[in-house]
């Protein structure tokens, strides 16, 4: 099975005033048949190809690089201090160093990877099965709104990702529990976020990749 980007990716909504504020936030968002299989010999051996590009100089100088720096750039535009909470890849560049390598955890969890390590990209995944037809985007929390049920109460304002019911995550942020997508999910919504200095080639490129690795062999 082969993914098509243009055919598949969907563009999700983004609030007016968020929009005003942040005029090149995208999200991109597609969904992929269940369950999830094993992990590949395929997939081990691009893992440890990915860990042999990722050393110490290369992680030092991944900052300067534009997708990385624009990312970092839009952590500080929305109050987050990137070199206090690292964004995706860099996350990503560091467990590298720490671990010695990429280390296969599930096939899901390694398509997210490989998509992240690949293009600067970072994509989430949720149980599609809880998405509404509406699809996918950003807005900003309401006044006493929970992050699902975990009586968790989110402060006005913040930005999240929804459908047009429910929210599903922090942008950039936690998933609401119960929401991810698991090896058993028969459906999975793989989204992925762009922000100002992102070509919208590399985000739609980061689902192809990742739905590329999840597909049947």
């Amino acid at each position: 099975m082969s993914y098509d980007p243009e055919l598949l990716a969907a563009t999700g909504f983004v609030e007016p005033s968020v929009l005003a504020e942040f005029p090149r936030l995208t999200l991109r968002w597609l969904t992929v048949d269940g369950p999830v299989g094993s992990v590949s010999r395929g997939v081990r051996r691009r893992l440890r190809e990915l860990s042999n590009r990722y050393r110490g100089a290369t992680v030092v100088a991944m900052r300067t690089q534009p997708i990385p720096h624009a990312y970092r750039a839009f952590f500080r535009q929305v109050g987050l201090d990137p070199d206090a909470t690292r964004i995706p890849n860099e996350e990503a560049a560091v467990a590298r160093l720490m671990q010695g390598g990429f280390r296969s955890q599930s096939l899901l969890a390694d398509a997210l990877l490989i998509a992240l390590v690949e293009t600067g990209v970072p994509v989430w995944a949720l149980d599609g099965e809880l998405v509404d037809a509406g699809g996918l985007g950003i807005r900003t929390s309401e006044s006493g709104e929970h992050f699902g049920s975990s009586g968790r109460t989110l402060p006005a304002g913040q930005l999240v990702v929804s459908d047009p019911r429910q929210i599903h995550a922090l942008l950039f942020g936690a998933i609401v529990p119960g929401h991810e997508a698991g090896p058993r999910s028969r459906r999975l919504a793989l989204f992925a976020v762009g922000v100002e200095g992102v070509p919208d080639i590399h985000v739609e490129e980061a689902l192809w990749s990742c739905a590329e690795v999840l597909a049947p062999r």
